[in-house]
């Protein structure tokens, strides 16, 4: 199955406690079901609350950094959290100049440290939902049956069937038409630059054009079965 790509703007949106999403090292992470889990409750029991609200306070840094790309957090060779040494200990420690959060040991020697979670968020790929696109573009996209056009923000990894779906939002009979690029048809297994569409945002970028000029036109003809009659 090939993975979901989603870019930048789209992770960002999701940016609030109760819909929280993160990317790091290129992969994308709803942890929504773990700010549900560690959320505090007044109603429950003293001792309960009590938990609950250390959990809180260790979900505040992922909270605020919720629909941002927390890269910054991690050692690319180990994947894992960052380190530094604590100039207080002298010893290696776990770097989260952002604060101390969930799943993160204290730097020091603490009673109240449960380390019976399992594995820390950052290695369940069970909260992983897609990966992060290393570039978007803006392509438009032209039904020549009712002249709408329209600016759509694609993956570059993304193939044609997928473009698709993200255009399905503006016409829901998307799959009903030919898609075509320079009056040739487009491959729908393939991406925009194997069907030789390519992105030119560098070279307008280096020419000083303006992009929105210069979009590259995807163009859709509708399917009439009764021709086929």
């Amino acid at each position: 199955m090939r993975p979901r790509y989603l870019s930048p703007r789209e992770v960002s949106l999701h940016n609030v406690p109760e819909d929280t999403w993160v990317s790091f090292l290129g992969a994308v992470y709803d942890l929504t079901p773990l700010c549900d889990q560690y959320k505090g409750d007044a109603r429950t029991h003293q001792h309960v609350a009590l938990i609950s609200s250390a959990g809180d306070m260790l979900m505040k840094p992922i909270i605020e950094a919720a629909g941002q790309d927390i890269s910054h957090w991690f050692d690319l060779k180990t994947k894992d959290i960052r380190t530094h040494v604590d100039p207080v200990t002298n010893t290696v420690t776990f770097h989260t100049p952002q604060g101390r959060f969930l799943h993160v040991p204290p730097p020091y020697p603490s009673t109240d440290w449960a380390n019976d979670f399992g594995r820390p968020w950052w290695r369940d790929t069970s909260y992983q939902v897609g990966l992060l696109s290393k570039k978007t573009r803006f392509i438009r996209v032209i039904n020549t049956l009712t002249s709408q056009e329209h600016i759509i923000e694609v993956c570059t990894e993304e193939i044609m069937s997928e473009i698709l779906q993200r255009y399905l939002k503006y016409n829901a009979h998307a799959g009903s038409y030919t898609w075509k690029h320079a009056e040739r048809e487009l491959d729908m297994g393939l991406t925009l630059d194997e069907n030789g569409v390519p992105d030119e945002d560098e070279e307008f970028l280096r020419l000083r054009l303006e992009p929105d000029d210069y979009r590259q036109t995807l163009h859709l003809y509708y399917n009439d079965d009764l021709t086929e009659a």
